[in-house]
């Protein structure tokens, strides 16, 4: 069993925690351009239950990768800490199918841009999204080591947010009542 274990915090903008990464040497890994599709029931049994069903379009340059990736409820935990279980598909298309046959459809849609560097023994992540703004993701195999990066980095002040992407934009989404639940870079809004 894979367990994700991350701090995710909300910041006004990269540009600090960047000149702050290269300080301290951290190895930037590369650029992606994710569009999630998130899946649930006719009865949102997924979201009811914090689990998550999202199938992931993941851009590097041309280069081009489709993740599905089930998330279970988060575990009581100072960080995010869920159960995670993720496989690279070849085919996006029949697998939203098989999805659609097991009674998933799509829910939500949305981009985000992510640069993504190793500090230590954990990711950082500066994720970007329309609608919510600029985030801080680090992840690592325990919590002792992302605590260090997230005081390395400065950000130790920061509250953790234990809610997920889909749900945030979600509420974003509600707050601003939208019916249309595709949100993209350069949308209306965004």
């Amino acid at each position: 069993m894979c367990t994700e274990i991350e701090a995710k915090l909300k910041v006004d903008s990269h540009k600090e925690i960047k000149r702050k990464l290269a300080e301290l040497g951290a190895e930037f890994l590369e650029e992606q351009l994710q569009t999630d599709y998130y899946f649930d029931d006719a009865n949102t049994e997924l979201t009811k239950g914090d689990r998550c069903l999202r199938l992931r379009r993941q851009m590097v340059g041309k280069s081009e990768k489709f993740l599905l990736t089930y998330k279970g409820a988060k575990e009581k935990n100072e960080f995010k800490k869920r159960r995670e279980i993720e496989i690279e598909v070849g085919d996006a298309n029949s697998a939203a199918k098989l999805l659609s046959a097991l009674g998933y459809e799509k829910v939500l849609v949305f981009e985000k841009k992510r640069r993504i560097w190793r500090l230590g023994d954990c990711v950082v992540s500066l994720d970007e999204l329309p609608l919510l703004g600029d985030f801080v993701e680090i992840e690592g195999s325990d919590e002792e080591g992302i605590a260090d990066v997230q005081r390395n980095l400065g950000l130790a002040n920061l509250p953790h947010i234990g809610e997920s992407y889909a749900f945030l934009m979600d509420e974003k989404l509600r707050q601003l009542g939208k019916e249309e639940r595709k949100v993209f870079f350069g949308s209306p809004g965004s």
